[in-house]
């Protein structure tokens, strides 16, 4: 959804944006069902026995696209780090998708918790407005749903979010200068 956003939103602009866009996936991941073997005779059944473990199965992220990186904590709408840090541009990014995803589900739903590398992400937490699930646990006790229910008010538009080509509503409070703070 987010890159579909961006990419037509670029390729409809009359100017390209003044930023790079970091391409980012999340990991490959599957489940792997362990079954204990039940021998009754001389020939072991191929399947069968009782299901006695349950693992999921991630694709490694390689140590040679940047250091694994807490980009974004599970209930904060800014960066990890400090700006100039590194991997402080993938995480500015990711507070942009934050503002994507939420203007696309009409105020809905975030992913948060981004963590990984400069290319793979892993093990995000969806969280959704309180209105969603009705009252019932959904995504786990990690979907902090005043998350969602406070994005307009704290989330504050970087570059990526505030590009006129992207067309997205500004929210938070106005960013000023340290000059201008100072005079305050």
């Amino acid at each position: 959804m987010t890159y579909n956003f961006i990419d037509n939103a670029i390729a409809s602009a009359t100017s390209p944006p003044p930023f790079d866009i970091p391409r980012l996936r999340f990991v490959e991941a599957s489940l792997a069902l362990a079954h204990s073997q039940i021998s009754k005779g001389p020939v072991k059944p191929k399947f069968g026995g009782t299901l006695c473990g349950v693992y999921l199965l991630e694709e490694k992220i390689e140590g040679g696209n940047g250091a694994f990186t807490k980009y974004i904590h599970n209930m904060d709408y800014e960066p990890t780090m400090s700006a100039g840090m590194n991997g402080y541009d993938i995480a500015e990014f990711l507070v942009f998708t934050q503002h994507v995803q939420y203007c696309k589900t009409g105020g809905l739903v975030i992913i948060s918790d981004y963590q990984g590398s400069r290319t793979l992400l892993t093990d995000p937490q969806i969280l959704t407005d309180p209105s969603v699930g009705g009252g019932a646990d959904v995504f786990s006790e990690g979907n902090l749903e005043s998350t969602v229910a406070l994005f307009e008010k704290h989330h504050e538009c970087n570059r990526f979010c505030k590009w006129p080509g992207f067309g997205l509503k500004q929210f938070g409070s106005p960013v000023t200068s340290s000059h201008e703070s100072s005079a305050l």
